[in-house]
């Protein structure tokens, strides 16, 4: 059978073990192995959440320097504040159109892992505080890339939310955070977009390495969701390759030649790792080359990608505020002050850095209609010795304009993958030129690039207008400008909350841990959940983002059908949106979700629904969302299982976790999860079971009036003990609950 009419069980088992073994692992840094006899060839894969990094031969010795120029699109802190899925998936097809043309066989990436700290290095990889967000436009990405015949890679598999000691450290999280935070968003990716790989992390999840974790890789990820790609480790993740091959992971990457292939070898051959288990993974690396071969060679429109890289730029710029309406600019004398208008920061460090086809700058691209603009650098990103002399050259400057337009930002060494940030300010040469510039007669317009959140405070209550342009890719020049000078009408939203400290975020206490381990001690309180739960002030709140025209919602309505019971709940929100400027404009209606009081803490809302709307001025138009009994679900650890607790749910729709316009209340029946009724069993969880609290009284009895005997028959004691479990209550005389008692009514069968 040729390998080439479908690599399966046959071409499998024609080859050695160590044949199979080699399979398992790369041949170099970006290339799997080949086997030649067999007619089984290496597929390339490479970097690319935002574009490719394509190295040619086999790269540098870790796989950063010295690629071949590509589209460098925007990270996804800002594709993400598009909330665009449809932009999102054509920025994804571009990637993998690269792909085709460079001969790529697998792009590494999406990132979806939660935004819980913004001090994490990498945040500008990663999409949002919320898994509903990022698991949506995840799986766009992913979608777009596949489109193209070439596979995706979503990563990083599971709970890596920081940098500090990134390939050691324990995330210690319980089972309901983990089910409820940091698990929908690959979930959701894995079901909706069925991307070719997973790449495992590099942390330990609750004291096992995720790349040897076979709750994560096999029971969660293929027995539960049904993944049948490839699993593959981040480059340098696997400790132990026998491990990590009987725990589900497929692939290694870099190869460790000479020890992981040798390893396992010897596992099979002294019957430590079934052969099977072998077989199953080379399989699966098999079916990924297969799967290459379709791909086709593809032509590149440079010019039509970036113009797409500045559409989907400028829809990912966030303006935050805009008193008196200052934007769009207006004015005819516009002082342009930082450095990074004519040296932008347009993309984060480390492995997704990409050698772009061109840079637009907003200098320039400001100056094609503000040619009298004037320009002072006010800082300097490599002296600071000079700050003080710039800082007093753009104030004296700032004086003879009608409005002051700062470029400010992060600069490249503040935030990079492969170390957490430990504050979340701008550089104090920057804040510095700013306050002189807000003291001076112009209107101060703060035009931000980072790829992370940084403290606004209290400069902003200060500042005429900021827009929050993140790391917007080679075009973010251009885009800047378009939406300065109203060519593009703001429609970003923001994905992380803006605190007001860094002491006010829900992790401060818990990140980024000690002596290898981190502790999730906030739950499921992770980002907005917090805020809103604790009614803590914020700078900007998630899902904010302001417009030039303004938007009215109106006539919500809720239609249910279906059940719980019936697992085919359906739950139909509809609302009107109008948009009532004078100008067309984009609106991001969000929709949240608010449980009833339950047995367990939930935020006072969450995000399960959300659209992008365009509309002229006047004109306005249907929406509408559908839930089902998975999204006013909590994940019960008692049960393991998704619980829906009865009571009436909170339905709102708006323009922010904190800009809600419309509410209604919609009743959900549910049948509660039954305790399990044993020794171990509290007294109250025995009495609010129907059977269980028939049984025991009928086991207690009564007296002579009728009342029950023993603890039942004593309210204020039943409040003291009632929570001890029915067999620690079988050692205390007096209480009607005897051993005797314990054992008959917890009898199989009863």
């Amino acid at each position: 059978m040729s390998a080439r009419a479908g690599p399966g069980a046959d071409t499998v088992a024609s080859l050695t073990v160590a044949e199979r073994a080699a399979l398992c692992l790369g041949s170099d840094f970006w290339h799997t192995a080949a086997v030649e006899r067999a007619g089984i060839e290496a597929i390339t894969l490479s970097d690319g959440p935002h574009g490719l990094r394509v190295q040619p031969a086999q790269g540098d010795h870790v796989g950063i320097s010295g690629s071949l120029p590509a589209t460098c699109f925007p990270t996804a802190s800002a594709l993400a504040a598009t909330w665009d899925v449809g932009l999102i998936g054509d920025v994804g097809a571009a990637i993998g159109l690269e792909a085709r043309a460079q001969g790529v066989a697998v792009v590494l990436g999406p990132g979806v892992n939660i935004k819980r700290s913004p001090l994490c290095g990498r945040n500008f990889e990663y999409f949002s505080e919320d898994p509903h967000l990022s698991g949506r436009l995840g799986a766009a990405l992913v979608s777009g890339i596949q489109s193209q015949g070439v596979g995706a890679s979503v990563k990083h598999f599971a709970a890596n939310n920081q940098e500090t000691d990134r390939l050691r450290v324990s995330a210690d999280v319980d089972e309901r955070t983990l089910r409820e935070i940091y698990l929908p968003a690959f979930e959701h990716v894995v079901t909706a977009a069925g991307p070719w790989t997973v790449m495992c992390a590099y942390n330990r999840v609750n004291g096992v390495h995720a790349s040897q974790n076979r709750w994560l890789l096999t029971e969660v990820l293929r027995d539960e969701w049904g993944f049948d790609g490839l699993v593959v480790s981040d480059w340098g993740a696997v400790v132990d390759r026998v491990a990590a091959l009987a725990a589900g992971l497929d692939l290694e990457m870099p190869p460790n030649l000479g020890v992981s292939d040798v390893a396992v070898v010897d596992a099979v051959a002294s019957g430590a790792l079934e052969e099977a288990v072998l077989d199953t993974a080379a399989g699966r690396v098999l079916r990924l080359v297969e799967r290459a071969r379709a791909r086709r060679p593809a032509e590149i429109d440079v010019d039509a990608h970036h113009a797409l890289a500045r559409r989907a730029a400028a829809r990912g710029i966030v303006l935050l505020k805009n008193d008196g309406d200052v934007l769009p600019l207006t004015a005819a004398r516009v002082c342009v002050v930082g450095e990074f208008a004519r040296t932008p920061r347009f993309q984060g460090a480390g492995s997704s850095e990409v050698n772009p086809t061109r840079v637009d700058t907003a200098l320039d691209e400001l100056r094609r209609t503000q040619p009298d603009l004037t320009f002072v650098p006010g800082f300097d990103l490599t002296d600071p010795g000079r700050d003080g002399a710039l800082s007093d050259e753009a104030v004296t400057a700032a004086r003879d304009a009608d409005v002051v337009v700062a470029f400010l930002g992060l600069p490249p060494e503040d935030e990079s993958e492969g170390f957490d940030r430990t504050h979340m300010d701008l550089p104090a040469a920057q804040t510095t030129l700013l306050d002189r510039l807000l003291d001076g007669p112009a209107p101060v317009v703060v035009v931000l690039a980072n790829g992370s959140a940084v403290l606004l405070t209290p400069w902003h209550e200060r500042a005429a207008a900021v827009l929050e342009c993140w790391l917007g890719g080679q075009a973010a020049g251009g885009a800047v400008a378009d939406v300065l000078t109203g060519v593009v009408n703001p429609s970003g939203r923001l994905t992380e909350t803006i605190p007001l400290r860094l002491q006010d975020t829900p992790s401060y206490l818990n990140f980024p841990g000690e002596e290898g381990h981190v502790r999730y001690g906030e739950g499921v309180f992770v980002g907005y959940r917090a805020f809103d739960a604790a009614d803590r002030p914020v700078a900007y709140p998630f899902g904010h983002g302001l417009s030039y025209t303004g938007f009215d919602y109106t006539d919500l309505a809720i239609d249910t059908a279906g059940s719980v019971d019936g697992d085919d709940l359906v739950l139909t929100a509809r609302l009107t949106v109008t948009n009532t400027g004078a100008v067309a404009g984009r609106e991001v209606v969000q929709l949240y979700v608010g449980a009833p009081p339950g047995r367990v803490a939930r935020p006072p809302r969450e995000l399960r629904g959300f659209t992008t709307v365009d509309l002229a001025p006047g004109d306005g138009t249907a929406v509408e969302f559908t839930l089902g009994a998975r999204d006013l679900a909590y994940w019960s650890t008692a049960h393991r299982r998704w619980v829906v607790d009865p009571g009436t749910y909170r339905i709102a729709v708006g323009a922010s976790s904190r800009d809600i316009r419309l509410t209604s209340g919609v009743h959900v029946d549910a049948t509660p999860p039954r305790p399990r009724l044993d020794g171990s069993a509290t007294l109250q969880e025995w009495l609010t079971d129907p059977d269980g609290e028939a049984a025991l009284r009928a086991a207690v009895g009564t007296d002579g009036d009728g009342r029950p005997k023993g603890i039942l028959g004593d309210v204020a004691l039943l409040r003291v003990i009632g929570n001890f479990p029915l067999a620690t209550l079988a050692a205390f005389p007096g209480l009607g609950i005897t051993h005797d008692l314990v054992r008959d009514v917890t009898r199989p069968g009863r």
